[in-house]
């Protein structure tokens, strides 16, 4: 019995190791399968959250719509600028990327702006009405829009003529055709200073087909009360002397000698493009 008895406890201590190790070898598989889902998930979360931004940016794609800045308008309380989106030839949206701020200003231009935007866009040109109560900023307005939509014609023009000659034969000649002969016939013609009590009047007219297309005032009286007259009197001039199609247009109420200087200009302008 006691020679027996320690090959029993060493059978019994050989057949628990093996048992141990048949232990170790079944848990390691089930261990590493665990592991890999665990550090295959992460990667496939961050790539995921990494497209979401790009999908985003891909929206900015161009459709042919040209963006333009025009220039800074200054007025008696701050500079005025304005950018218009133009599409097929037409503006398509007009915002303020400047205007007068602080105090009263803030409330005027609050005011003012939206109206001129949807003036601007409505009229497809800087010919729009000056807002009751914001003569400055509308006039500040009308000049930066003015700008914008010369720096668009500018550089729309060769673009225009690249899209005519892409299409079918008929259409690519008939577009270039008619967007070179207004081009052709378009005048620009500055009149003659006339001397006023109050300060210099002096017009230029853009004539095409024998009609005005555009009046403006290069200058006007200015400084004190004359500021506020001439913002109120040169737009109306302007949009008559486009509508008459010649120097018989009414005298603005309120601004007689502005009137009178702006229509002797306008009339020696007239007599340069030949009547």
């Amino acid at each position: 019995m006691k020679k027996s008895h320690p090959i029993r406890r060493v059978v019994l201590a050989g057949a628990a190791t093996v048992s141990g190790i048949v232990l170790l070898l079944s848990l390691k598989p089930a261990s590493d399968p665990a592991s890999a889902s665990a550090q295959g998930a992460s990667p496939q979360q961050s790539v995921a959250g990494q497209e979401a931004p790009q999908g985003g940016s891909a929206q900015q794609s161009s459709t042919g719509a040209q963006t333009v800045t025009g220039d800074v308008a200054q007025t008696q309380y701050g500079p005025v600028q304005v950018r218009i989106t133009v599409s097929g030839g037409k503006i398509t949206k007009s915002e303020v990327v400047q205007i007068p701020s602080g105090g009263r200003s803030t409330e005027v231009s609050n005011a003012s702006v939206p109206k001129l935007n949807q003036e601007a866009v409505a009229a497809g040109s800087a010919e729009i009405d000056a807002v009751s109560g914001a003569s400055y900023t509308s006039a500040g307005y009308k000049k930066s829009l003015q700008s914008a939509l010369d720096k668009a014609k500018a550089s729309g023009s060769g673009s225009s003529g690249a899209a005519g000659s892409t299409g079918s034969a008929g259409s690519g000649s008939a577009g270039s055709a008619s967007s070179q002969a207004p081009a052709a016939q378009a005048k620009t013609v500055t009149g003659s200073v006339a001397q006023t009590q109050y300060g210099a009047v002096q017009v230029r007219i853009t004539v095409s087909g024998g009609k005005i297309t555009k009046s403006e005032a290069v200058q006007a009286p200015k400084g004190g009360l004359s500021d506020q007259k001439t913002a109120l009197a040169v737009p109306r001039l302007n949009q008559e002397a486009v509508a008459a199609g010649n120097a018989d247009i009414d005298a603005v109420s309120g601004a007689t000698y502005t009137s009178t200087g702006y229509k002797q200009s306008l009339q020696s302008a007239l007599d340069k493009a030949g009547g």
